[in-house]
């Protein structure tokens, strides 16, 4: 193989990584360090602040992970993108499909010998039951609303990941608090994947992939995109009035919560007005920073600072990043 051919599979595989969605996880997963640290100052239990350098190698494998998994996500779901995405490299013929799955299997590999010589052998759980999860993923679609809850289940496994990795911890790892808010972030999670159900509706279809959209049809669909938009914000209030955050809001989650709430709100809007066509390609900007922002607000509990930073950078730059890939059909 010559450099030329090294260089072509690398920018192919690359761009199949879709690495404008790394935030997605890569928030997600710092919700879970921060969550960590807090621990680490506030109490007097086992957990001591990471260091630098393993902040870096946890928040690296964070952000890297989405598009390590998409290259599996698209190995498996080549039928469909045949029809939804023709332009994908996998689809067209840029990257060589094993090629590439042969490359991701080596640096899973290497991502689970770093957890378990460099950070916490623990961790390997949450990173082998995402990776799973992305597997059971591709044939979930095909069951409605488990899809929804699977994707949800493997994006709310990066949180863990975070807080698991960051050091050591002790048991109980899931209290009734913690729980709650992963509950909150997998309802998040598994709302942010049904809009994107809407672009790839015909391929969906066609491939018997009965997804939510593809079972209730557009129109019906549409409707179900503005009610789905108020149900992450209602599941929060839910578990909060019923005491089992432990957590207490304030100014700055307020102020990143209605902030949020109008990323999602807006997102079920967009689908609403233009459920088919290319600009629900370009609405996924929308619903991935309202994703994102969720997230974001969540740190606002114990680190308003941080929180404010990650929302606005991740704001900020999942449109940047999205707006230099125009193709909807890649």
């Amino acid at each position: 193989m010559n450099l030329q051919s090294v260089w072509t599979f690398f920018t192919a595989y690359t761009k199949s990584m879709r690495l404008y969605y790394a935030f997605v996880t890569g928030i997600g997963g710092w919700l879970g360090v921060s969550f960590y640290e807090h621990i680490a100052t506030e109490f007097r239990t086992v957990e001591i602040l990471p260091s630098l350098s393993h902040k870096v190698v946890i928040l690296g494998l964070l952000f890297l992970s989405w598009g390590i998994n998409q290259i599996i996500n698209d190995y498996l779901g080549l039928a469909e993108d045949r029809i939804n995405a023709p332009d994908r490299p996998m689809v067209n013929g840029d990257l060589h499909p094993e090629g590439a799955l042969a490359v991701t299997g080596l640096m899973l590999i290497g991502t689970a010998f770093v957890i378990w010589f460099d950070l916490q052998p623990i961790a390997l759980i949450p990173f082998v039951v995402g990776i799973a999860l992305n597997v059971l993923y591709e044939y979930a679609k095909a069951w409605g609303i488990l899809g929804n809850l699977v994707f949800g289940l493997m994006i709310t496994m990066t949180s863990i990941f975070g807080f698991l990795a960051s050091g050591p911890t002790q048991s109980p790892y899931f209290t009734s608090s913690r729980t709650s808010v992963l509950l909150v972030l997998w309802i998040i999670h598994g709302v942010m994947t049904f809009y994107t159900y809407f672009k790839d509706h015909d391929g969906d279809k066609a491939s018997g992939k009965r997804t939510l959209v593809v079972r209730y049809g557009i129109e019906k669909s549409r409707k179900l995109a503005i009610a789905l938009a108020f149900m992450p914000t209602f599941a929060f209030f839910a578990v909060y009035a019923g005491g089992f955050i432990e957590a207490r809001i304030n100014p700055t989650f307020v102020f990143l919560g209605v902030l949020s709430f109008f990323l999602q709100l807006w997102t079920g809007v967009l689908y609403y007005r233009n459920p088919v066509g290319t600009t629900t390609y370009f609405s996924l900007a929308t619903n991935f920073r309202a994703g994102v922002c969720a997230q974001a607000t969540f740190i606002a509990l114990f680190n308003r600072e941080l929180a404010l930073q990650l929302f606005l950078v991740s704001y900020i730059f999942i449109g940047f990043l999205f707006g230099l890939h125009k193709n909807a059909q890649a």
